[in-house]
């Protein structure tokens, strides 16, 4: 009797062959490992080159910053011109009398190059008009008065939030633009905190 053919196996319904089962659970985890670490590395390069952390140390900016709170700030899109410094940015910048460049300060940009300022019964006054700061609580206004006073070209006239106990422009003059490194952007820390910086 001649034996017959040996019948082709198939596989059962919903087993895949061994060669096309899914990759190994190491596999996996080393994909998953490698994304992370790329995602650790692109993180880090955008915080290096577009957002800085930095650390509030004084009570000049309060109401709107806080002592030793965190933020970051974008130091990308003033250094390479994709952003005008605008009034009423909260900029970082190396203090002007520091040759240094190893002390930097957080104040609010209140005049634009070209612009005339002065201080009046607390009220700050841009070529002639009162500025509107709503974010300034009456106690923190400053007497002071400031005469009238030409920002030059390229340079800014910039005050601190709590103005009764603000080291700025006011004493120490103007900050030319290449001293400006940075705007804030982001409270990160405290978390109570949290949020953009108006």
């Amino acid at each position: 009797m001649s034996e017959s053919a040996p019948e082709a196996m198939t596989p059962a319904p919903g087993h895949a062959p061994s060669a096309e089962r899914s990759p190994s659970a190491l596999i996996t985890t080393v994909a998953w490992f490698r994304d992370l670490m790329l995602s650790v590395l692109i993180a880090v390069l955008v915080i290096l080159f577009l957002y800085r952390p930095v650390k509030v140390e004084g009570t000049s900016m309060m109401p709107s910053l806080y002592d030793q709170e965190r933020l970051f700030i974008n130091q990308f899109s003033y250094k390479f011109g994709l952003d005008d410094i605008k009034r009423g940015d909260t900029v970082v910048f190396w203090f002007p009398e520091d040759t240094t460049n190893s002390t930097s300060y957080i104040k609010r940009v209140i005049g634009l190059p070209g612009d005339t300022v002065a201080v009046e019964d607390g009220y700050v006054l841009v070529n002639g008009k009162k500025l509107v700061e709503n974010y300034i609580p009456p106690d923190y206004r400053d007497d002071r008065p400031y005469p009238p006073t030409v920002v030059p070209k390229n340079q800014y006239f910039v005050l601190g939030d709590h103005r009764i106990s603000s080291n700025d422009s006011r004493a120490w003059g103007f900050v030319p633009r290449n001293y400006i490194y940075g705007k804030a952007v982001f409270v990160f820390w405290p978390l109570d905190r949290i949020g953009t910086v108006h």
